[in-house]
């Protein structure tokens, strides 16, 4: 069987749940269903997922070219507009994923461009980062793996001065945040007197950390303007935290932390590295093709083994404290479709 034909199965299933999960949610955001009934958690702003559910309806609305489904899809994106001014990196999460697959819709273009405006605002140009911010509470002066993707990409719309945020943003992050053998430290806090040092959470054996690095560093090698300031670093970064998802004996599905590795698995960050693997495929270089393979190989797991009525199963949530943690979850349903859209034909992958 061809992957087409799987894949192809598998993303008409996962949309159908997306339009299911529309009429069952309304105007509120998804966040993780219970495994069981399918019923989902919802917040009301969308939270720092907000944008994954509007990247998801966009989705579906490219796959069934239908207007009400175009017309749900900018509904949800136009509800994003409060997190503009809000007090975190988690923006480009929430902005960029939200209208990165919009096309020409004006309303998501706007959107696009103030958060662009805003969060190149919210640099710190003595940190040489944008802050993870207060607005989920916690010290403001953090940097956190998950504030990078997303944050890179819309910081570069944003002229030069956005395109050498973005550099300087990323690049931080990765000095802070890239270890040893591609394993990732997820966050850090800034102290006057002691400088930077390691949070205790999210812990280092997270998952997330590294899927996310990965598509942070993916992402800024195609865009030329951002890679440009160092290359060579970025290929050798995504090398080593690619190494981390493809060598020999590595799960196809991790667990939500190395350091449990009979907890739960969390197919969310199997998702997000399948995406930032699918996308180092597309450059030039002796490991595209391993790196498509193995993109693949994750994908078609997360399909045979813990995709049920399209609904991706098995993710985590916060391990740590026992929240949702074999539930699916709307990022992780938000990614499988994105890459699963990647092996049916053209859907994207490099607008977002």
């Amino acid at each position: 069987m061809s992957p087409g034909d799987w894949a192809g199965r598998a993303l008409s299933d996962v949309l159908d749940r997306a339009a299911r999960t529309r009429a069952e949610t309304g105007d509120r955001f998804p966040l993780y269903a219970d495994p069981a009934t399918g019923h989902w958690t919802t917040t009301g702003r969308g939270a720092w997922t907000g944008g994954f559910w509007a990247g998801l309806l966009w989705l579906r609305a490219r796959h069934t070219g239908d207007a009400d489904d175009r017309a749900a899809a900018a509904a949800c994106t136009a509800r994003l507009a409060g997190w503009v001014e809000a007090d975190t990196a988690a923006r480009g999460l929430i902005l960029w994923y939200g209208t990165a697959l919009a096309g020409d819709d004006a309303g998501a273009r706007e959107l696009r461009a103030a958060g662009a405006r805003a969060v190149l605002a919210a640099l710190d140009t003595g940190l040489g980062l944008v802050p993870w911010g207060a607005a989920f509470g916690g010290p403001r002066l953090l940097a956190r793996v998950d504030g990078v993707p997303g944050t890179v990409a819309l910081l570069a719309t944003a002229g030069p001065d956005g395109v050498r945020a973005a550099a300087s943003h990323l690049h931080r992050h990765l000095d802070l945040c890239l270890g040893a053998g591609g394993r990732t430290v997820p966050a850090w806090e800034f102290d006057a007197q002691a400088g930077w040092r390691p949070c205790p959470e999210p812990p280092a054996g997270w998952s997330r950390g590294s899927a996310w690095l990965l598509l942070a560093v993916a992402d800024a090698l195609h865009r030329p303007e951002v890679a440009g300031t160092a290359p060579d670093r970025l290929r050798a970064a995504a090398e080593r935290l690619a190494d981390v998802w493809t060598r020999p004996c590595t799960p196809l599905v991790p667990p939500a932390d190395e350091e449990r590795p009979v907890g739960p698995l969390d197919t969310s960050a199997a998702a997000i590295a399948a995406v930032a693997l699918l996308k180092l495929a597309r450059l030039p270089g002796p490991r595209a093709a391993q790196y498509a393979y193995r993109a693949a190989a994750i994908l078609e797991r997360l399909v045979g083994e813990h995709l049920t009525r399209g609904m991706l199963l098995d993710g985590c949530y916060d391990a740590q404290r026992g929240i949702a943690v074999r539930h699916e979850l709307v990022w992780g349903d938000f990614f499988l479709a994105l890459g699963l859209a990647a092996l049916t034909g053209p859907a994207g992958l490099l607008e977002v």
